[in-house]
This record gives structure tokens, C-alpha cells and sequence, in this order.
């Protein structure tokens, strides 16, 4: 694994209803997630932000005030703040093609779960297919046909998978090979995507799997999967983890990983020798505890680093 790491935070809440995770980048910087980095002796570079427009300033283009039926009447995709999250994402891709292209580690801070859209896209282009595993309470598998929300952090995997076409552009899409991906921690799935993720190929562990084969043998089954790729990509949505570790998400369900075995499964992805990039999502600061949910996240990234009890 490269000792090199680039930081690149995406303050954006415009995928989804709750607003508050645009300050997530900021509250993981602050629980100090570059001094454990460079404790466990990485070199650490943070890229800083890329730019995000406000909706609250008139920035952003939605239809939240149209019905969805009517929209598809219209034939309109059913996605909020699309054309911003788009221009957002493909920045975000430029980055972290430029980050794989050195060599080092990306670590990206969110910020909704939309920007993994361009996380996995600059992978691609950088030049590597990763094996992904997504851990996360969600399936994040609609497209703008499923999706009973039309909200963006409901859809990027099944863009990164290809089945989400409009208004998507193609360059974004399919970035993803489905039969090296991994939906860890699942628990909340909407009807539309049930079909999408079986389409898809992908393979889901859900928490009643969790249940019956312990988060060992979980982890094992994850990492052989994700494994087929070329290195793998970790996607981390903090609200895989139980509200009760991590109150500071903008989409809570109970029932989540604990936090041994939150942390049990950074230390395999760290003794596999497999990780390649992260993205951390969904922090949100305005319903956290005194920053418990941000300060977890660095104790998560850190194990996937290499931090070990001895």
C-alpha cells in the first residue's frame, strides 16, 4: 500500500432531503484525521474542497416543488439538484484521477453519499477497476425511474454500475464491474431497488447475514469478492453503523454494525493489503454529539490504515 494519502473533501447535502452533511468534510478535518495519518506514518497532502453551490442561494436547479408523477409525465428525470451534482461530481472525478495517477491513496470526505459517483469515475479514469465494497445501511441502487424520492444519494451506485442512464452522463456511468462489488451492512431497501441490485450482479451481505455468519466470515466473503478487481475501493456511508455509535447521520436505521465490528472490518481490509482509496460519507455534524460521528470516522479510517491494538 502507498504511504502517500490525498485528502479531498465534497461539502455537498444537495443529494438528499436533511441538510447538515456539507459540514462533514469539515468536522472529520477537525477531530484530526491528517495528525493520525501522519502518526501511523503516511505523508498527507489535503486538496481541500472542491466547490459546492448552495441551494439556499438559487444555485442549484430542482423539482422538488412538481410532483413525481407529473414529472414522469413529462418524461423529466426524477433527480434533485441534478445539474449541480453533475458538475460537482465531474470535478471531483478530475481530482481523484490526478490523486491515482501519483500513486497515492484518496481519501474522500463527504458530504452525501452522491459523490461517489465521481469518486469511482476518477478511479476509472486514473486508470484502475476497482473491486468496490459499499458499506452502508442503504442500497443506494435506484435510478431516477425507481427512486420514490428522487434524491441523488439514493442512486450513485446504480450509476457506477450503469443502470442509471439520464441525466447521468455517459462518461459517469459504469464505472464499476458489479461482479466485484460488495453492498455490506444492508437493511433499508427500497422496492425498485431490490430489482436493480439483483440486475446488477452485485453481491449483497446483509445485516440478517451479518447475523447468522458473524462480521469475520462476512468480511472474508467481501474482501474475496471485492478482491477480483484491481485493488479495492472502500465506500463507507457512516450510517452502516448503529445510531447509537453514530448519532450523526442524516439517515439513520437501526439495527447497524457495532462499533467492534465496524472496527473489525477496517483491520481485515487493512491485513489484506488490498485498500487502495476510501470515501467516507454521509456525516452530519448537526445531528452528531460533540463530534462523536466525525471522530469515528477518523478511528475507522485509521484502522483501514493500518492502525492495529499492537
Amino acid at each position: 500500500m502507498s504511504k502517500a494519502v490525498e485528502i479531498v473533501g465534497v461539502p455537498m447535502d444537495l443529494g438528499g432531503n436533511r441538510r447538515g452533511v456539507d459540514m462533514g468534510p469539515s468536522a472529520i478535518r477537525y477531530a484530526g484525521l491528517r495528525d493520525r495519518l501522519a502518526g501511523l506514518g503516511y505523508s498527507v497532502r489535503d486538496r481541500g474542497n472542491v466547490r459546492v453551490a448552495d441551494r439556499d442561494e438559487g444555485a442549484t436547479k430542482g423539482w422538488r416543488d412538481v410532483d413525481a408523477a407529473e414529472l414522469r409525465k413529462m418524461g423529466r428525470p426524477w433527480a434533485h439538484h441534478a445539474d449541480e451534482i453533475v458538475r460537482v461530481v465531474e470535478d471531483l472525478a478530475k481530482v481523484v484521477a490526478e490523486i491515482e495517477r501519483a500513486g497515492s491513496i484518496a481519501i474522500v470526505l463527504g458530504g452525501d453519499h452522491s459523490m461517489a459517483i465521481g469518486t469511482l469515475a476518477g478511479i476509472a479514469r486514473g486508470g484502475r477497476r476497482p473491486g468496490v465494497i459499499w458499506m452502508d445501511a442503504h442500497g443506494d441502487s435506484n435510478t431516477p425511474k425507481t427512486s420514490p424520492s428522487g434524491n441523488v444519494h439514493g442512486m450513485p451506485f446504480a450509476v457506477a454500475f450503469g443502470l442509471a442512464a439520464d441525466p447521468f452522463p455517459k462518461e459517469l456511468r459504469a464505472s464499476v464491474d458489479s461482479s466485484s462489488a460488495v453492498l455490506i451492512a444492508l437493511r433499508s431497501v427500497d422496492p425498485g431497488e431490490k430489482e436493480n441490485i439483483r440486475t446488477a450482479g452485485v453481491t449483497p451481505i446483509t445485516m440478517a447475514d451479518i447475523d447468522r455468519m458473524g462480521m469475520s466470515a462476512a468480511m472474508e466473503k467481501a474482501i474475496a469478492i471485492a478482491s477480483k478487481g484491481d485493488g479495492i475501493h472502500l465506500s463507507l456511508d457512516m450510517d452502516a453503523i448503529d445510531p447509537d455509535e453514530a448519532p450523526g447521520v442524516g439517515t439513520p436505521v437501526r439495527g447497524g454494525l457495532t462499533y467492534r465490528e465496524a472496527q473489525l472490518a477496517m483491520e481485515m481490509l487493512a491485513a489484506s493489503g488490498k485498500l487502495r482509496s476510501l470515501e467516507i460519507a454521509e456525516v452530519n455534524p448537526i445531528l452528531d454529539r460533540e463530534n462523536r460521528t466525525a471522530g469515528l470516522a477518523v478511528e475507522l479510517v485509521a484502522s483501514a490504515l493500518g492502525q492495529t491494538i499492537l
